[in-house]
Protein backbone atom coordinates (compact mmCIF):
# COMPACT_ATOMS: atom_id res chain seq x y z
CA UNK A 1 0.00 0.00 0.00
CA UNK A 2 3.07 2.38 0.28
CA UNK A 3 3.62 3.30 -3.33
CA UNK A 4 -0.53 3.59 -3.41
CA UNK A 5 -1.24 7.41 -3.72
CA UNK A 6 -2.27 9.14 -0.08
CA UNK A 7 -5.71 10.63 -1.38
CA UNK A 8 -6.59 6.52 -2.71
CA UNK A 9 -4.76 5.29 0.54
CA UNK A 10 -6.93 7.73 3.14
CA UNK A 11 -10.53 6.87 0.80
CA UNK A 12 -9.70 3.14 0.75
CA UNK A 13 -9.21 3.23 5.14
CA UNK A 14 -12.52 4.66 5.67
CA UNK A 15 -14.34 2.07 2.53
CA UNK A 16 -12.63 -0.76 4.73
CA UNK A 17 -13.93 0.51 7.90
CA UNK A 18 -17.55 0.54 6.45
CA UNK A 19 -17.06 -3.19 5.45
CA UNK A 20 -15.67 -4.42 8.91
CA UNK A 21 -18.40 -6.03 9.87
CA UNK A 22 -17.63 -8.54 6.99
CA UNK A 23 -14.75 -11.68 6.68
CA UNK A 24 -11.36 -10.17 6.01
CA UNK A 25 -10.83 -12.03 2.63
CA UNK A 26 -14.02 -10.86 1.25
CA UNK A 27 -12.58 -7.31 1.79
CA UNK A 28 -9.61 -7.71 0.00
CA UNK A 29 -11.27 -8.89 -2.52
CA UNK A 30 -13.47 -6.25 -2.98
CA UNK A 31 -10.71 -3.74 -2.64
CA UNK A 32 -8.77 -5.19 -4.67
CA UNK A 33 -11.09 -4.77 -7.59
CA UNK A 34 -12.22 -1.14 -6.70
CA UNK A 35 -8.33 0.47 -6.03
CA UNK A 36 -7.11 0.30 -10.12
CA UNK A 37 -10.02 2.55 -10.94
CA UNK A 38 -9.19 4.75 -7.88
CA UNK A 39 -6.19 4.99 -8.77
CA UNK A 40 -7.23 6.31 -12.61
CA UNK A 41 -9.32 8.83 -11.26
CA UNK A 42 -6.52 9.96 -8.90
CA UNK A 43 -4.18 10.34 -11.74
CA UNK A 44 -6.53 12.05 -13.70
CA UNK A 45 -7.31 14.74 -10.73
CA UNK A 46 -3.87 15.43 -10.95
CA UNK A 47 -0.84 15.61 -8.58
CA UNK A 48 -1.70 16.51 -4.97
CA UNK A 49 -5.27 15.45 -5.31
CA UNK A 50 -7.11 15.34 -2.18
CA UNK A 51 -9.73 13.09 -0.37
CA UNK A 52 -12.51 15.62 -1.02
CA UNK A 53 -11.42 15.24 -4.91
CA UNK A 54 -12.65 11.74 -4.65
CA UNK A 55 -15.90 12.04 -2.57
CA UNK A 56 -17.32 14.68 -5.14
CA UNK A 57 -16.71 12.27 -7.58
CA UNK A 58 -17.55 8.85 -6.14
CA UNK A 59 -19.54 10.54 -3.05
CA UNK A 60 -18.23 9.36 0.66
CA UNK A 61 -16.52 6.65 1.30
CA UNK A 62 -19.43 4.99 3.25
CA UNK A 63 -22.08 5.44 0.42
CA UNK A 64 -19.41 3.95 -1.76
CA UNK A 65 -19.40 0.75 0.61
CA UNK A 66 -22.75 0.70 1.11
CA UNK A 67 -23.00 0.47 -3.48
CA UNK A 68 -20.23 -2.46 -3.56
CA UNK A 69 -22.38 -4.51 -0.81
CA UNK A 70 -25.06 -4.07 -2.69
CA UNK A 71 -23.74 -4.78 -6.28
CA UNK A 72 -21.75 -7.91 -4.84
CA UNK A 73 -24.86 -9.57 -2.80
CA UNK A 74 -23.49 -8.88 0.64
CA UNK A 75 -25.72 -7.94 3.61
CA UNK A 76 -26.22 -4.43 4.34
CA UNK A 77 -24.12 -2.83 7.64
CA UNK A 78 -25.62 -3.36 10.97
CA UNK A 79 -27.45 -6.61 9.90
CA UNK A 80 -25.15 -8.62 12.19
CA UNK A 81 -24.94 -11.01 8.89
CA UNK A 82 -20.78 -12.15 9.00
CA UNK A 83 -21.04 -15.08 6.89
CA UNK A 84 -20.97 -14.70 3.04
CA UNK A 85 -21.14 -18.07 1.00
CA UNK A 86 -17.25 -17.95 -0.89
CA UNK A 87 -19.09 -18.41 -3.86
CA UNK A 88 -21.13 -15.16 -3.78
CA UNK A 89 -17.72 -12.87 -5.18
CA UNK A 90 -17.09 -15.33 -8.23
CA UNK A 91 -21.20 -15.27 -9.82
CA UNK A 92 -21.11 -11.46 -9.09
CA UNK A 93 -19.01 -10.82 -12.46
CA UNK A 94 -21.17 -12.12 -14.73
CA UNK A 95 -23.49 -9.38 -14.61
CA UNK A 96 -21.11 -6.77 -14.92
CA UNK A 97 -19.13 -8.67 -17.89
CA UNK A 98 -22.77 -9.08 -19.87
CA UNK A 99 -23.00 -5.47 -19.54
CA UNK A 100 -19.56 -4.48 -20.68
CA UNK A 101 -19.53 -7.08 -23.12
CA UNK A 102 -23.03 -6.38 -24.79
CA UNK A 103 -21.93 -3.20 -25.06
CA UNK A 104 -18.73 -3.86 -27.13
CA UNK A 105 -21.15 -6.04 -29.42
CA UNK A 106 -23.48 -3.93 -30.21
CA UNK A 107 -20.80 -0.85 -30.80
CA UNK A 108 -19.42 -3.17 -33.40
CA UNK A 109 -22.24 -4.76 -35.08
CA UNK A 110 -23.38 -0.71 -35.23
CA UNK A 111 -20.13 0.06 -37.23
CA UNK A 112 -20.13 -2.69 -39.18
CA UNK A 113 -23.83 -1.49 -39.87
CA UNK A 114 -23.50 1.73 -40.85
CA UNK A 115 -20.49 0.94 -43.03
CA UNK A 116 -22.75 -1.37 -45.44
CA UNK A 117 -25.76 1.08 -45.42
CA UNK A 118 -22.95 4.24 -46.72
CA UNK A 119 -21.07 1.88 -49.12
CA UNK A 120 -24.27 0.79 -50.91
CA UNK A 121 -26.26 3.89 -49.93
CA UNK A 122 -28.99 1.92 -48.88
CA UNK A 123 -30.18 2.99 -45.36
CA UNK A 124 -32.53 -0.50 -44.94
CA UNK A 125 -29.77 -1.93 -44.03
CA UNK A 126 -30.62 -0.02 -40.53
CA UNK A 127 -33.40 -2.69 -40.09
CA UNK A 128 -30.13 -5.30 -38.69
CA UNK A 129 -30.25 -2.86 -35.78
CA UNK A 130 -33.15 -5.14 -34.58
CA UNK A 131 -30.69 -7.72 -34.05
CA UNK A 132 -28.30 -5.89 -31.75
CA UNK A 133 -31.79 -4.10 -29.63
CA UNK A 134 -32.16 -6.62 -27.12
CA UNK A 135 -28.46 -7.22 -26.21
CA UNK A 136 -28.03 -3.60 -26.01
CA UNK A 137 -31.21 -3.57 -23.81
CA UNK A 138 -29.92 -6.49 -21.23
CA UNK A 139 -26.70 -4.25 -21.14
CA UNK A 140 -28.25 -1.07 -19.99
CA UNK A 141 -30.47 -2.47 -17.64
CA UNK A 142 -27.53 -4.54 -15.60
CA UNK A 143 -25.69 -1.48 -15.90
CA UNK A 144 -28.53 0.83 -14.16
CA UNK A 145 -29.78 -2.08 -11.78
CA UNK A 146 -25.82 -3.04 -10.25
CA UNK A 147 -24.07 0.35 -10.83
CA UNK A 148 -20.84 1.11 -13.09
CA UNK A 149 -18.74 0.15 -10.42
CA UNK A 150 -18.62 -3.43 -10.89
CA UNK A 151 -18.10 -2.99 -14.45
CA UNK A 152 -15.02 -0.36 -14.04
CA UNK A 153 -13.62 -3.23 -11.56
CA UNK A 154 -13.80 -5.94 -13.94
CA UNK A 155 -10.42 -7.28 -14.63
CA UNK A 156 -10.40 -6.80 -18.37
CA UNK A 157 -10.85 -3.28 -17.66
CA UNK A 158 -8.11 -3.13 -15.14
CA UNK A 159 -6.16 -4.74 -17.87
CA UNK A 160 -6.74 -2.19 -20.40
CA UNK A 161 -6.33 1.34 -17.68
CA UNK A 162 -2.94 -0.19 -16.20
CA UNK A 163 -1.91 -0.72 -20.33
CA UNK A 164 -3.05 2.79 -21.10
CA UNK A 165 -1.44 4.41 -17.65
CA UNK A 166 1.88 2.81 -19.37
CA UNK A 167 1.61 3.94 -22.84
CA UNK A 168 0.96 7.64 -21.02
CA UNK A 169 4.72 6.83 -19.33
CA UNK A 170 6.38 6.37 -22.29
CA UNK A 171 7.43 9.71 -23.59
CA UNK A 172 5.95 9.03 -27.47
CA UNK A 173 3.00 7.08 -27.22
CA UNK A 174 2.32 9.85 -23.80
CA UNK A 175 1.99 13.00 -26.13
CA UNK A 176 0.18 10.86 -28.64
CA UNK A 177 -2.65 9.99 -26.08
CA UNK A 178 -2.09 13.62 -24.69
CA UNK A 179 -3.19 14.69 -28.20
CA UNK A 180 -5.79 12.45 -28.86
CA UNK A 181 -7.10 13.46 -24.97
CA UNK A 182 -7.04 17.03 -25.79
CA UNK A 183 -9.46 16.50 -29.39
CA UNK A 184 -12.64 15.06 -27.01
CA UNK A 185 -13.92 18.45 -27.92
CA UNK A 186 -13.87 18.49 -31.00
CA UNK A 187 -15.11 15.04 -31.84
CA UNK A 188 -18.13 15.41 -30.13
CA UNK A 189 -19.04 18.22 -32.32
CA UNK A 190 -17.66 16.50 -35.57
CA UNK A 191 -20.28 13.29 -34.09
CA UNK A 192 -22.96 15.60 -34.04
CA UNK A 193 -22.39 17.06 -37.78
CA UNK A 194 -21.50 14.11 -39.49
CA UNK A 195 -24.74 12.13 -37.70
CA UNK A 196 -26.89 15.37 -39.60
CA UNK A 197 -24.67 14.37 -43.00
CA UNK A 198 -24.78 11.08 -43.08
CA UNK A 199 -28.89 11.34 -42.72
CA UNK A 200 -29.50 14.17 -45.05
CA UNK A 201 -26.86 12.07 -47.75
CA UNK A 202 -29.47 8.67 -47.10
CA UNK A 203 -32.71 10.89 -47.29
CA UNK A 204 -31.53 12.07 -50.77
CA UNK A 205 -30.60 8.62 -51.66
CA UNK A 206 -34.09 6.50 -50.38
CA UNK A 207 -37.17 7.82 -49.51
CA UNK A 208 -36.92 5.55 -46.28
CA UNK A 209 -33.90 7.95 -45.35
CA UNK A 210 -36.53 10.38 -44.39
CA UNK A 211 -37.71 7.93 -41.60
CA UNK A 212 -33.94 7.60 -40.36
CA UNK A 213 -33.03 11.53 -40.30
CA UNK A 214 -35.07 11.95 -36.77
CA UNK A 215 -32.59 9.53 -35.18
CA UNK A 216 -29.76 10.94 -36.37
CA UNK A 217 -30.88 13.85 -34.93
CA UNK A 218 -31.45 12.41 -31.73
CA UNK A 219 -28.21 11.22 -31.74
CA UNK A 220 -26.11 13.92 -32.98
CA UNK A 221 -28.03 15.90 -30.06
CA UNK A 222 -26.92 13.23 -27.64
CA UNK A 223 -23.40 13.03 -28.28
CA UNK A 224 -23.47 16.97 -27.85
CA UNK A 225 -24.65 16.14 -24.37
CA UNK A 226 -23.32 12.83 -23.30
CA UNK A 227 -20.09 13.28 -24.81
CA UNK A 228 -18.40 15.86 -22.75
CA UNK A 229 -20.08 13.99 -19.46
CA UNK A 230 -18.32 10.55 -19.56
CA UNK A 231 -15.71 11.56 -17.49
CA UNK A 232 -17.35 12.58 -14.66
CA UNK A 233 -20.08 9.49 -15.66
CA UNK A 234 -19.06 6.45 -17.05
CA UNK A 235 -22.88 5.35 -17.54
CA UNK A 236 -22.90 7.70 -20.12
CA UNK A 237 -20.17 5.75 -22.51
CA UNK A 238 -23.44 3.42 -23.03
CA UNK A 239 -24.57 6.64 -25.12
CA UNK A 240 -20.87 7.90 -26.61
CA UNK A 241 -19.46 4.67 -27.73
CA UNK A 242 -22.48 3.70 -29.99
CA UNK A 243 -22.67 7.06 -31.26
CA UNK A 244 -18.38 7.04 -31.90
CA UNK A 245 -18.78 3.19 -33.80
CA UNK A 246 -21.57 4.68 -35.59
CA UNK A 247 -19.72 7.98 -37.18
CA UNK A 248 -16.42 5.74 -37.36
CA UNK A 249 -18.15 2.92 -39.22
CA UNK A 250 -19.88 5.33 -41.67
CA UNK A 251 -16.81 7.74 -42.64
CA UNK A 252 -14.69 4.67 -43.27
CA UNK A 253 -17.96 3.31 -45.66
CA UNK A 254 -17.70 6.77 -46.99
CA UNK A 255 -14.17 6.64 -48.37
CA UNK A 256 -14.47 3.18 -49.05
CA UNK A 257 -17.19 4.12 -51.57
CA UNK A 258 -15.64 7.06 -52.61
CA UNK A 259 -12.39 5.22 -53.51
CA UNK A 260 -14.37 2.61 -55.39
CA UNK A 261 -16.53 5.20 -57.20
CA UNK A 262 -13.13 6.80 -58.76
CA UNK A 263 -11.64 3.14 -59.26
CA UNK A 264 -14.57 2.84 -61.70
CA UNK A 265 -14.60 6.12 -63.13
CA UNK A 266 -11.13 5.44 -64.52
CA UNK A 267 -11.93 1.92 -65.88
CA UNK A 268 -14.35 3.86 -68.45
CA UNK A 269 -11.29 5.30 -70.04
CA UNK A 270 -10.30 1.79 -71.45
CA UNK A 271 -12.56 1.56 -74.28
CA UNK A 272 -11.11 -2.37 -75.06
CA UNK A 273 -12.83 -3.51 -72.14
CA UNK A 274 -16.02 -4.12 -70.90
CA UNK A 275 -17.18 -2.20 -67.67
CA UNK A 276 -20.86 -2.15 -65.93
CA UNK A 277 -21.84 1.18 -65.18
CA UNK A 278 -22.82 0.63 -61.76
CA UNK A 279 -22.75 -2.00 -59.03
CA UNK A 280 -24.54 -3.20 -56.03
CA UNK A 281 -22.40 -3.73 -52.44
CA UNK A 282 -21.73 -7.43 -53.43
CA UNK A 283 -20.11 -6.45 -56.63
CA UNK A 284 -22.79 -7.28 -58.74
CA UNK A 285 -23.75 -5.32 -62.05
CA UNK A 286 -26.66 -2.83 -61.81
CA UNK A 287 -29.21 -2.76 -64.86
CA UNK A 288 -29.61 0.90 -65.23
CA UNK A 289 -31.97 2.95 -67.34
CA UNK A 290 -30.66 6.18 -67.94
CA UNK A 291 -29.82 7.45 -64.27
CA UNK A 292 -31.64 5.18 -62.77
CA UNK A 293 -31.02 1.56 -61.05
CA UNK A 294 -33.25 -1.31 -62.56
CA UNK A 295 -34.08 -3.48 -60.10
CA UNK A 296 -36.30 -5.97 -61.90
CA UNK A 297 -37.45 -6.67 -65.07
CA UNK A 298 -41.16 -7.51 -66.55
CA UNK A 299 -41.75 -8.78 -70.22
CA UNK A 300 -44.46 -9.16 -71.84
CA UNK A 301 -46.04 -10.98 -75.56
CA UNK A 302 -47.61 -9.99 -78.33
CA UNK A 303 -50.90 -10.36 -76.08
CA UNK A 304 -50.15 -8.40 -73.40
CA UNK A 305 -49.63 -11.76 -71.36
CA UNK A 306 -46.51 -11.33 -68.68
CA UNK A 307 -43.76 -14.01 -69.51
CA UNK A 308 -42.67 -15.60 -66.17
CA UNK A 309 -39.49 -17.08 -67.00
CA UNK A 310 -37.06 -14.77 -69.03
CA UNK A 311 -33.63 -14.56 -69.79
CA UNK A 312 -31.68 -12.14 -70.24
CA UNK A 313 -28.28 -11.30 -72.66
CA UNK A 314 -26.83 -7.66 -74.09
CA UNK A 315 -25.67 -8.02 -77.51
CA UNK A 316 -22.40 -9.96 -77.71
CA UNK A 317 -24.19 -12.70 -75.46
CA UNK A 318 -22.93 -12.57 -71.99
CA UNK A 319 -25.77 -12.89 -69.25
CA UNK A 320 -27.25 -9.35 -67.64
CA UNK A 321 -26.50 -11.14 -64.09
CA UNK A 322 -27.75 -9.44 -61.06
CA UNK A 323 -27.89 -10.28 -57.27
CA UNK A 324 -30.83 -12.30 -56.41
CA UNK A 325 -32.59 -11.14 -52.91
CA UNK A 326 -35.02 -13.37 -50.54
CA UNK A 327 -36.30 -12.79 -47.13
CA UNK A 328 -34.04 -13.92 -44.44
CA UNK A 329 -36.81 -15.02 -41.67
CA UNK A 330 -35.06 -15.07 -38.62
CA UNK A 331 -33.96 -11.27 -38.94
CA UNK A 332 -36.81 -10.43 -41.22
CA UNK A 333 -34.26 -8.61 -43.22
CA UNK A 334 -33.29 -8.63 -46.87
CA UNK A 335 -30.38 -11.06 -47.87
CA UNK A 336 -28.65 -11.79 -50.79
CA UNK A 337 -29.33 -15.45 -52.00
CA UNK A 338 -27.65 -15.83 -55.18
CA UNK A 339 -27.25 -14.01 -58.65
CA UNK A 340 -28.75 -14.97 -61.85
CA UNK A 341 -29.39 -13.51 -65.29
CA UNK A 342 -33.61 -14.70 -64.71
CA UNK A 343 -36.74 -12.06 -64.75
CA UNK A 344 -38.55 -11.09 -63.09
CA UNK A 345 -38.03 -11.46 -59.57
CA UNK A 346 -40.32 -11.62 -56.35
CA UNK A 347 -40.40 -7.74 -55.10
CA UNK A 348 -39.11 -7.82 -51.16
CA UNK A 349 -41.22 -5.90 -49.34
CA UNK A 350 -39.91 -5.18 -45.53
CA UNK A 351 -42.46 -4.46 -42.87
CA UNK A 352 -42.94 -5.16 -39.31
CA UNK A 353 -45.54 -7.95 -37.63
CA UNK A 354 -46.91 -7.72 -33.84
CA UNK A 355 -47.20 -10.84 -31.59
CA UNK A 356 -50.01 -12.37 -33.71
CA UNK A 357 -48.45 -12.44 -37.13
CA UNK A 358 -50.07 -9.02 -38.39
CA UNK A 359 -47.67 -7.58 -41.05
CA UNK A 360 -47.44 -4.06 -40.61
CA UNK A 361 -50.12 -4.22 -38.00
CA UNK A 362 -50.75 -1.25 -35.25
CA UNK A 363 -48.85 -3.05 -32.57
CA UNK A 364 -45.66 -4.29 -34.88
CA UNK A 365 -42.21 -4.38 -33.51
CA UNK A 366 -40.89 -7.30 -34.78
CA UNK A 367 -38.90 -6.91 -38.20
CA UNK A 368 -40.59 -9.08 -41.09
CA UNK A 369 -39.94 -9.38 -44.75
CA UNK A 370 -42.29 -11.20 -47.39
CA UNK A 371 -41.92 -11.93 -50.90
CA UNK A 372 -44.51 -10.92 -53.32
CA UNK A 373 -44.41 -13.14 -56.97
CA UNK A 374 -46.59 -12.03 -59.63
CA UNK A 375 -46.79 -8.88 -62.20
CA UNK A 376 -47.67 -5.77 -59.96
CA UNK A 377 -49.71 -4.25 -63.02
CA UNK A 378 -50.82 -5.12 -66.45
CA UNK A 379 -49.71 -3.66 -69.89
CA UNK A 380 -51.69 -3.08 -73.10
CA UNK A 381 -48.99 -3.62 -75.48
CA UNK A 382 -49.60 -1.43 -78.93
CA UNK A 383 -50.94 -3.05 -81.95
CA UNK A 384 -48.32 -2.28 -85.01
CA UNK A 385 -50.49 -2.77 -87.88
CA UNK A 386 -47.94 -3.88 -90.98
CA UNK A 387 -49.41 -2.62 -94.50
CA UNK A 388 -50.36 -4.94 -97.29
CA UNK A 389 -47.25 -4.94 -99.86
CA UNK A 390 -48.09 -3.30 -103.03
CA UNK A 391 -46.72 -4.36 -106.29
CA UNK A 392 -45.71 -1.20 -108.30
CA UNK A 393 -46.00 -1.88 -111.88
CA UNK A 394 -43.37 0.03 -113.89
CA UNK A 395 -45.06 2.56 -116.85
CA UNK A 396 -45.10 1.19 -120.42
CA UNK A 397 -42.55 3.11 -122.55
CA UNK A 398 -43.56 3.95 -125.71
CA UNK A 399 -41.36 3.87 -128.88
CA UNK A 400 -42.06 6.67 -131.01
CA UNK A 401 -40.76 6.11 -134.65
CA UNK A 402 -38.51 9.16 -136.28
CA UNK A 403 -39.75 11.12 -138.76
CA UNK A 404 -40.08 11.10 -142.25
CA UNK A 405 -37.58 13.32 -144.13
CA UNK A 406 -39.79 15.91 -145.82
CA UNK A 407 -38.84 16.07 -149.50
CA UNK A 408 -37.39 19.42 -150.69
CA UNK A 409 -38.13 20.12 -154.07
Amino acid sequence: MSEKPTAVRVYLARVRTALADLPASEIEEILEDVRPHLAELEAELGEGARVEALIDRLGSPESYAAELRASGGYPAAGEGTTQVLATTAAPSLVKPRIALWGLVFCALGIALLAFGATVSHNPDAFIGLLLFAPVFVLSLALLLRDGVERVLALPEVGWLRTTMAKGREQEDAGKFLRYLGSLKPAWWVLCAIALIAFGLLFMLQRRSGVLLLPFLILAAVGALWAGPRTRKDRRLLWVAVPISAFVIGATLGGFGAIVDLFARGNSYSSPSTYYPSSSDSYGNDQLMYGSREIENVYAFDAEGKPLTEVYLYDEEGRPLTMTRYGCERASGSRQKIGEDNRFPRPKIEQGVTDDQGNYNGYNGYRGACRELAGVPFSAAIPKVTVPPATTTTPPATTTTPPASPTPTR
